[in-house]
């Protein structure tokens, strides 16, 4: 019987930093892992290889739309499709590749195998038994979905079928105009397929800022992508080749059918701790089947902790990453924290988008007064030379302190000029510190800068 200071069970974003956090505060560490590469959903059927697929189908929309306008002339290149797939598997055979290396650095032993808690301080794994003075669950989530959706991952699909398609359709129907949905709706769109997106809300990406989701909207509009909002969809039903999607409107229940070789499911995620028995272990469930923790991430079992899509707040890698270091950090002795008000979102189409804080929504519920500086990307020479004026820079402050609250981009880079934002709100920096800091030109950041201007007297190239 092997034993630990720490066993993490799962091994994506959340598990396997905690591991490493872990390790590099000098506790022996262990991480349970049954897939046969590191790295959990984001790394393996997630984040990288959906990253590798929009961006190599944005080269091509670049080829076809603004090559020639750049004096880039020749024949637009042909799409094949299975060596696309090659480059995504590799990338993601890079990343995995990346963490065992990590994991022999950092002296981690890998269990391979599904793991269960048969009691507090010990994971089985296979017939092996090991002791641990601390158990850490990073179980992850999986896919969700309708009564009446059969899920086969060949027709009707998940974001892992998606990933994996033996070819690209000639019309596709996403269920739901979340992240997932309109991040693949875009890779496929790009590819030639026709997209249709059934949303049950009135409105894309639910709970974002409404001045984005309608930019949002129309410009992936303008960009090929069909939507059919305020609708409930009531089954599918699927051959081994072609689909159809049955819904139903909202405004006045007309029933309503799509046809298509394949329907994507992306209608969210579930927390996935099948196999843990958490119940008998004592282990506490919310209503939507997330564990509940305290402040310090520790479940009503001591010793037994849970971070990342398992427990509550938003299902993205990064909250379980910090999470997952916070952790250890508590583990060791030391105070963890992560600061739930700056994690940032983002959706990696074309233009991206991201926000961080407080959405005027949030702010008007609350009571708050506030302020709002706004920018074009329109008025960005950058973006202008670059195709990428479409979007805008949206800073949400405090009346009274300028402090800054929030902050939406819907534009070039979004998601990398969102952390300008949020570690200014770490350091609760007020808009005009944004506005005074120097700022290349010219570079995209340039209109964080003129937003944060625009809570004050005004920007400068509007």
């Amino acid at each position: 019987m092997s034993s630990y200071d720490v066993i993490i069970i799962g091994s994506g974003p959340g598990g396997y930093v905690a591991a490493i956090r872990c390790a590099q505060l000098g506790l022996k560490t262990a991480c349970v892992e049954g897939r046969e590469k590191l790295g959990g959903t984001c790394l393996n059927v997630g984040c990288i290889p959906s990253k590798a697929l929009l961006h190599a189908s944005h080269m091509l929309h670049e080829a076809e739309h603004n090559f020639a306008e750049m004096g880039l002339k020749g024949k637009s290149p042909s799409v094949d499709w299975k060596q696309m797939l090659t480059y995504k598997n590799s990338t993601i055979e890079t990343n995995t590749k990346g963490i065992e290396f990590l994991f022999k650095k950092n002296k981690i032993d890998w269990l391979k195998g599904w793991g269960t808690i048969p009691e507090a301080g010990k994971v089985k794994v296979g017939d092996e038994v090991h002791e641990a003075k601390n158990i850490i669950i990073a179980t992850g989530s999986e896919a969700s979905s309708l009564p009446g959706v059969e899920v086969d991952e060949k027709v009707v699909v998940t974001s892992t079928g998606a990933l994996e398609l033996g070819k690209v359709p000639k019309k596709m129907v996403v269920i739901g105009a979340g992240v997932i949905g309109l991040e693949l709706g875009s890779v496929y769109s790009r590819l030639g397929s026709e997209v249709t997106v059934v949303e049950f809300l009135d409105a894309i990406t639910p709970g974002m800022d409404p001045e984005v989701q309608k930019t949002f909207q129309r410009t992936l509009k303008k960009q090929g992508l069909n939507f059919v909002m305020g609708a409930a969809v009531q089954k599918t039903e699927a051959t081994k080749t072609k689909a159809k999607a049955h819904y139903k409107l909202r405004k006045d229940d007309s029933e309503h059918v799509l046809d298509a070789d394949v329907v994507l499911v992306a209608t969210g995620r579930k927390p996935y701790h099948d196999g843990l028995d958490l119940e008998a272990l004592g282990i506490r469930l919310t209503k939507r089947g997330q564990i509940a923790v305290t402040k310090e991430w520790q479940t009503d079992v001591k010793g037994i902790y849970a971070i990342g899509d398992v427990i509550e707040g938003p299902m993205l890698a990064h909250k379980a990453e910090d999470e997952g270091m916070a952790v250890a950090e508590v583990i060791a002795g030391k105070h963890g924290h992560v600061n739930y008000g700056v994690i940032p979102g983002v959706i990696y189409t074309h233009p991206e988008v991201a926000n961080v804080g407080e959405t005027e929504q949030t702010l008007k519920d609350a009571g708050r007064a506030y302020k709002v500086g706004k920018f074009s990307f329109m008025g960005n020479a950058r973006a202008k030379a670059n195709f990428a004026g479409d979007g805008f820079v949206k800073i949400l402050a405090d009346k009274e302190t300028d402090r800054i609250l929030g902050c939406h981009i819907i534009g070039p880079g979004a998601g990398d000029l969102i952390h300008e934002v949020c570690v200014a709100m770490e350091f609760g920096a007020s808009a005009q510190d944004l506005a005074m800091t120097c700022h290349a030109h010219p570079t995209y950041s340039e209109a964080v800068r003129e937003a944060a201007l625009a809570c004050g007297d005004g920007p400068i190239h509007m």
